[in-house]
């Protein structure tokens, strides 16, 4: 029982929430960009929401099936053909040994996942199937997908036909605003650095990866910034390099750095900057830490409410 890969796509890899806890030693958390998305699939098909699934960036793959299955597509929408017919994202659909899972064009986001009801059957690497792709650990020999390959799945079932509500399903056509609170080293910047900042209109570079999402537009000023000692770093956290161009550190981004922590991303935001593609324009948005305490308990709560409400199709 596995997925075989017919075409791999840009970069499809095995990811789940990754490995939490094991900054202090080094390893960056990595797993799924768009956790939000990878839940709301798991959910459709009665998963854990951490459920390991494949994450599919910018070009799809096609995927050959060689068991029964149910899956579910969420986040970036793509033109799906189930044997050559299309079918919708942000629902179940049940996959027959043989059948084949195409890919087509992307609408809008940038990172689709695949959700399945099975198991994939690969030994964890730090408690985690996440690949680690920067580092080359974790997954499929530690890396993207490609033609050829065989994912082992066990447990495969069928689920119910469903969908999911209109209100769960995310749309990123939208120029995105980014909610973050204060970094570190925020009262180092000036007011006029700040705000040109919070409303700069930056958008994404192409040198942008799982490590860090590097940003283009009018540098801020740094000129008097003081050097520092480096100090940790998140998913979220967001430096301001000499050049004055901010950086958004990823899933995958390094534990520790010396440039200065100009805000962070809140939690609740994070699998949005999963969603962004190369030369996206974006905003960001101030808000205090109980704001953003709140916005992710709302946000955690609506999930809670996701099997109650899902929808048969």
């Amino acid at each position: 029982m596995s997925l075989h890969i017919i075409q791999p796509g840009l970069q499809t890899s095995i990811q789940s929430v990754g490995r939490p806890g094991l900054m202090r030693w080094g390893v960056a958390r990595g797993g799924a960009a768009d956790t939000f998305a990878m839940a709301l699939g798991n959910l459709l098909l009665g998963n854990p929401i951490a459920h390991p699934g494949i994450e599919v960036a910018l070009t799809g793959p096609e995927i050959e099936f060689t068991t029964d299955v149910s899956i579910a597509v969420t986040g970036a929408r793509f033109d799906l053909s189930h044997n050559e017919n299309a079918v919708p994202n942000n629902a179940v659909l049940n996959m027959a040994a043989g059948d084949r899972l195409r890919f087509g064009a992307l609408k809008s986001g940038a990172r689709a996942y695949l959700a399945l009801a099975a198991e994939i059957d690969l030994a964890p690497v730090f408690g985690s199937v996440s690949t680690h792709l920067i580092s080359g650990f974790g997954g499929l020999n530690g890396r993207s997908l490609r033609t050829g390959d065989h994912v082992p799945l066990r447990h495969c079932r069928y689920v119910a036909p469903r969908e999911l509500p209109p209100q769960f399903r995310l749309d990123y056509r939208t120029r995105p605003l980014i909610r973050v609170v204060p970094g570190c080293e925020a009262g180092y910047f000036s007011a006029e650095a700040l705000s040109a900042f919070h409303h700069g209109g930056f958008a994404v570079s192409p040198q942008s990866n799982r490590m860090g999402i590097r940003l283009t537009g009018e540098p801020l000023a740094t000129t008097d910034l003081p050097q520092l000692v480096s100090s940790a770093l998140c998913p979220g956290t967001v430096q301001v390099p000499p050049n004055g161009l901010p950086i958004i550190s990823f899933v995958e981004g390094q534990t520790i750095g010396g440039y200065p922590r100009i805000a962070h991303v809140i939690s609740a935001d994070l699998h949005r900057l999963g969603q962004l593609q190369a030369n996206q324009r974006l905003d960001f948005e101030p808000i205090s830490q109980e704001n953003a305490r709140q916005i992710l308990r709302d946000k955690v709560r609506l999930l809670s409410e996701l099997p109650d409400k899902l929808q048969p199709n």
